[in-house]
């Protein structure tokens, strides 16, 4: 199993206890969907792109994104301390199923992006999750736009055109593709060459 082949779950923060528990923050929409997960693949400290299976004997919600874990053989403190750190993944093929207007991030990459009143504009290249709010890189007219990841922003996907329907506020683009402003990026207005009279008092 490699990267490429899961999407993150979350990660893991400080041990809980003696017994082995660690802190996860779920990067999930519903927590409680995930309360039977049966196994994990953590990408430990130091060994990027390294995934190791583990069982999970318990997996105990706290809030919205935090949860309780107890992965299997992991017993102690001591055994848990390590871990602290790694990151979660599950293989892409057990994402819950959405509703047909929803969409995960990785399946969009590559999709057009539709405009309720601009049209087709440009692609999707990547998304950046951010701990305040998603954005979504857009490449638009050989620049980098990016588009938060909102109800209000960004409608719905369509798999089978591979589109990506938005409703842009008025000005976004122009943000991204108006030139940098003259003081900065124009040379001083050339009023022609200096008179004999000019030369001769800058001797």
């Amino acid at each position: 199993m490699t990267i490429d082949d899961c999407y993150l779950l979350g990660s893991l923060g400080k041990t809980h206890g003696l017994k082995g528990f660690v802190v996860a923050f779920m990067d999930v929409a519903d927590l409680d969907e995930y309360r039977g997960l049966k196994s994990v693949y953590l990408e430990l400290p130091g060994k990027p792109g390294k995934l190791v299976p583990y069982g999970v004997d318990k997996l105990q919600p706290q809030a919205d994104d935090r949860a309780l874990l107890k992965l299997t053989g992991i017993d102690s403190i001591e055994a848990a301390e390590p871990l602290r750190n790694a990151k979660l993944y599950r293989p892409l093929a057990e994402l819950p199923e959405l509703e047909d207007d929803q969409f995960y991030f990785h399946d969009v990459i590559g999709y057009t992006v539709v405009d309720a009143v601009l049209g087709e504009l440009g692609t999707v290249e990547t998304f950046y999750e951010m701990p305040q709010q998603d954005l979504m890189g857009m490449r638009y007219k050989g620049k980098e736009v990016l588009v938060p990841v909102v109800d209000e922003l960004v409608s719905r996907a369509d798999q089978a055109e591979k589109k990506l329907y938005v409703n842009l506020p008025e000005g976004l683009l122009d943000v991204y593709l108006s030139p940098a402003s003259r003081e900065r990026d124009e040379p001083d207005e050339f009023d022609g060459p200096d008179t004999d009279e000019e030369q001769e008092d800058q001797k």
